[in-house]
C-alpha cells in the first residue's frame, strides 16, 4: 500500500478552458488546477514506487475541507461528533479527477488503471487530502 497526505487547501479539478492560437482551438487547465496537480505530484513523488504500478488499482481519497469561519458553534459541535459533512460544491468527483490526473506517471502509468474508488469529504481545522493506493485484489467470495 502507498499512503500519503497532501497538506493544505484541497483544490478540485477546474473546468477546462479553451483559447485559439493561429486559428486552432487549444484546451488547457486553469492555473489553480495546474498548480495544485504539480503540488500533488511533489507530495506523491516522496512515495513513488521503484516501478510504476501496472495492474488494476484500488484508490481511497479523503478530502478534509477547512471549517468555514462563519460556521455557528452548534454546527462545529456536529462536525466534531462526525455528524456534519460538507454538502457544498465542489463535488467529490472533481477532487478525485485532480488527484488521479496528477498521479499519472508518478504512481501508475494511467488513471484508467483505477478500478475501485472510495472518496469521502469532511470538515477539519487542518485542510488536507489523504490518499491510499493499493493494488487491486479480486474478491475471493463470489
Amino acid at each position: 500500500m502507498i499512503a500519503f497526505t497532501i497538506h493544505g487547501q484541497p483544490v478540485a479539478q477546474g473546468r477546462a478552458r479553451a483559447t485559439t492560437f493561429k486559428g486552432q482551438a487549444r484546451m488547457y487547465d486553469p492555473a489553480k488546477s495546474k498548480h495544485y496537480k504539480h503540488y500533488v505530484q511533489l507530495s506523491a513523488a516522496q512515495h513513488k514506487p521503484s516501478n510504476l504500478l501496472k495492474g488494476p488499482i484500488d484508490l481511497t481519497v479523503r478530502v478534509y475541507r477547512p471549517i468555514p469561519k462563519s460556521m455557528p458553534k452548534y454546527k462545529r459541535k456536529l462536525i466534531d461528533d462526525g455528524q456534519l459533512r460538507p454538502t457544498t460544491k465542489p463535488d467529490v468527483d472533481n477532487y478525485l479527477k485532480a488527484i488521479k490526473d496528477a498521479l499519472n506517471g508518478i504512481i501508475w502509468h494511467d488513471d484508467s488503471q483505477v478500478v475501485n474508488v472510495h472518496i469521502e469529504k469532511y470538515y477539519d481545522d487542518q485542510p488536507r487530502v489523504e490518499v491510499e493506493i493499493r493494488e487491486w485484489e479480486a474478491d475471493t467470495c463470489t
